[in-house]
């Protein structure tokens, strides 16, 4: 398994290894119309049958701790969660770059879309993958790329977006959504203000066949549940909880 930094290994170390599992961390290289990208998957080895899989979308850094502690975390619970890599397998921005990186993504949706496509086919094709559940979720640009990708159509059980930048469309796509979507917001995110979550939640009310939920976390900030200035342990455990409620719903 990837080392990973002490903030991330406390999260890691509050879910327990099952007995008798053999938990496994890698890279996968794979590929998107000529780029050569490298995503990261976990898993326990040990799995008599194949489990679902959770697709993560990492927050504008890439590839990278973030993503993987949360790869780790499901892995130990018994899903098969692969990092997918939207930009490229050379490609892991600093802090710095990372914002304008991202900003050419979301002035692309549609390369976007196809990114996180890319990264979906890679994992149902994984042997130890059950390809009828799988679940995308992202966490802040990786929220907003799980909740494009939704839009697309694809054909997953469900959607989480941890304090993802919420893009109301005009005109509406939102009829071809077939998955369940959990959208895990701040309430005190100035990059997702009330007016976009209020935006969002209309798109998707003259949709009725499109089920969705938005929570708010009181006094959480943009990027809560990432370990750092913004980390809200209350928030993050709610909302990691909220997820794993929305699993047992849409897998069962």
């Amino acid at each position: 398994m990837t080392d990973l930094p002490a903030t991330h290994e406390e999260l890691l170390a509050r879910i327990p290894v099952s007995e008798g599992a053999q938990l496994e961390a890698s890279a996968i290289t794979y590929g998107h119309d000529g780029t050569e990208l490298q995503g990261y998957v976990a898993h326990d080895a040990a799995a008599p049958e194949p489990r679902p899989g959770i697709l993560i979308v990492p927050d504008w850094l890439g590839v990278g701790p973030n993503a993987e502690l949360r790869a780790q975390m499901l892995a130990r619970l018994g899903y098969v969660a692969f990092v997918a890599d939207i930009y490229g397998a050379n490609v892991r921005p600093t802090n710095e770059e990372a914002s304008a990186l991202a900003g050419t993504y979301y002035r692309d949706l549609p390369l976007l879309r196809a990114r996180v496509r890319a990264a979906y086919e890679t994992l149902v094709e994984l042997p130890q993958v059950d390809e009828t559940r799988i679940a995308v979720i992202g966490y802040c640009f990786g929220g907003s790329a799980a909740l494009e990708f939704a839009r697309t159509g694809a054909d997953i059980r469900g959607v989480v977006s941890f304090h993802g930048r919420l893009i109301a469309h005009d005109p509406s796509d939102a009829d071809a959504i077939r998955a369940k979507l959990l959208v895990l917001t701040g309430g005190a995110d100035p990059v997702v203000p009330d007016e976009a979550v209020h935006a969002f939640q209309d798109e998707l009310r003259t949709v009725p066949h499109v089920d969705w939920q938005v929570v708010t976390y009181s006094g959480a900030p943009h990027a809560f549940t990432v370990p750092g200035e913004n980390f809200r342990p209350l928030a993050d455990a709610r909302s990691w909880q909220a997820q794993l409620d929305f699993f047992d719903e849409i897998f069962a």
